[in-house]
């Protein structure tokens, strides 16, 4: 089974690393990441200047760009097949509720999958600090979830699944869980300060996080120490919205 691998953290990451050696009994894995972290670089294209990418070795190659540059290099010009699979991740931090918005990991699988290629996203939902030390007994766990994903009769249509790690060792693992998404709202995350000169800057990041969601959500599943699976989906139509368009809708 020929298999890409790429994240949003870069080359060098732990996580990456965790699912290289999660995955490499499975299939032929090839990998193409970003040459730098891209967090939070969502769905971006470099479309303002020319990418240079690097190999690394045997199917392994660097890129200066996003991870969605990495997935769509790699299908379209780097790969002398293109890969049955592509699995993004392991990220340093949660993707759940709106964080898929955001992130550059679950956006490497939606490349994927917009080029026609099943895809899987994995990230670790607990702290940046504890996730190397907590992901390398969790390897286990990831690869027969893996397995079971990729050897599914019937691989959903149009859909990714994006998979959260709980923060737990992986015996400590309680299982895994069907999910929607949850929802999460940021507080106090525009930090002020100054510039060495004096300006006044603005940085985004901290703060604090506040979860919620009902019991079949992501962020339930993770806190009570299961691995989320939550299939997400290229449309995003609101279907109940319009099916009921004859109730608020009036043309103009």
């Amino acid at each position: 089974m020929r298999i890409l691998l790429s994240n949003d953290d870069g080359i060098l990451a732990k996580g990456l690393g965790v699912l290289e050696q999660a995955v490499a009994p499975l299939g032929d894995i090839s990998v193409v990441a970003p040459d730098r972290e891209q967090s939070a670089t969502s769905h971006s294209l470099t479309l303002h200047h020319p990418l240079r990418p690097v190999r690394l070795g045997e199917k392994r190659w660097q890129v200066d760009g996003t991870p969605t540059d990495c997935v769509m290099l790699a299908c379209e010009a780097l790969l002398d097949e293109r890969p049955e699979y592509v699995i993004s991740g392991i990220n340093h931090g949660p993707n759940m509720g709106e964080d898929v918005l955001y992130s550059g990991t679950v956006a490497a699988a939606m490349e994927g999958l917009a080029l026609g290629i099943p895809a899987i996203a994995l990230s670790f939902a607990g702290s940046i600090q504890r996730a190397d030390a907590i992901l390398e007994t969790q390897v286990t766990q990831i690869r027969a979830l893996l397995d079971h994903l990729m050897r599914l009769p019937a691989f959903p249509r149009d859909t990714l699944l994006n998979v959260n790690l709980p923060a737990v060792a992986g015996d400590e693992i309680k299982g895994i869980k069907l999910t929607r998404l949850g929802r999460r709202v940021f507080s106090d995350s525009i930090t002020k300060m100054k510039d060495p000169w004096g300006r006044e800057i603005l940085w985004i990041g901290g703060g604090s996080v506040e979860w919620s969601g009902p019991d079949d959500s992501d962020f339930r599943a993770v806190h009570d120490g299961f691995i989320s699976v939550t299939p997400l989906h290229l449309d995003l139509t609101h279907r109940d919205v319009l099916n009921a368009a004859t109730d608020w809708w009036q043309a103009p």
